[in-house]
């Protein structure tokens, strides 16, 4: 069985349903209420397409190419923490994406769907806690299941997004992204870490 609080906290901190709330808002202004819910669902939908995908078909994908699995947990963990730095140090999310959105005046699939909620950072978890060597297929389900609940949150906030911009504000947001990178900074050094072992033991 799966520890489901940290793989909770694993994709909240890749999703960042908190730090999508801004890019939303900015993505459906000047939409009707009506609008903006259907937009949510739309953009929820192909999200959770795009990361089941990768959850089951990932590390298919990797084996068709001769490319170890290990190799790929650690080039994601390098790339995991390159973007947990990126959220912390630069940009945060929110500040980014918003400005994709008011530049792009696109809706639903770009940049809410991809890549403000099935980031690059969410893709990549999804195929290394999916891995079939370390989790049976119970676990894999359950990992699934966390994901998903973290994209009913996620939908969730952008239906309330009115709300909790006027709550937390554009600088609470920014905060919130940080210290979710911070998180995330955490998790993809433990993943690197294990790749490596991985890796060494494959070798021996």
């Amino acid at each position: 069985m799966i520890d489901f609080i940290a793989v909770f906290i694993f994709f909240f901190a890749v999703i960042d349903p908190i730090g999508t709330v801004p890019v939303f808002i900015a993505v459906t202004r000047g939409y009707d209420a009506a609008a903006k819910r259907k937009i949510a669902l739309i953009a929820s939908a192909v999200a959770a397409a795009i990361l089941l995908f990768f959850a089951v078909v990932g590390e298919l994908l990797l084996t068709a190419m001769g490319i170890p699995l290990p190799a790929f947990q650690i080039a994601g963990g390098i790339v995991l923490f390159l973007f947990a730095l990126s959220m912390i140090f630069g940009e945060s999310k929110p500040e980014e994406e918003v400005r994709i959105a008011e530049a792009h005046h696109e809706t639903a699939i770009f940049p809410l769907a991809v890549p403000s909620i099935a980031g690059p950072g969410a893709m990549l978890a999804c195929v290394l806690l999916t891995e079939n060597a370390r989790f049976n297929l119970m676990e894999q389900v359950q990992t699934v299941a966390m994901m998903l609940l973290v994209l009913v949150v996620n939908l969730l906030l952008m239906l309330m997004a009115s709300g909790v911009q006027k709550v937390i504000g554009d600088s609470g947001a920014s905060v919130v992204s940080r210290v979710m990178g911070l998180i995330l900074a955490s998790v993809a050094v433990t993943n690197t870490l294990a790749g490596v072992t991985s890796y060494f033991k494959i070798g021996l």
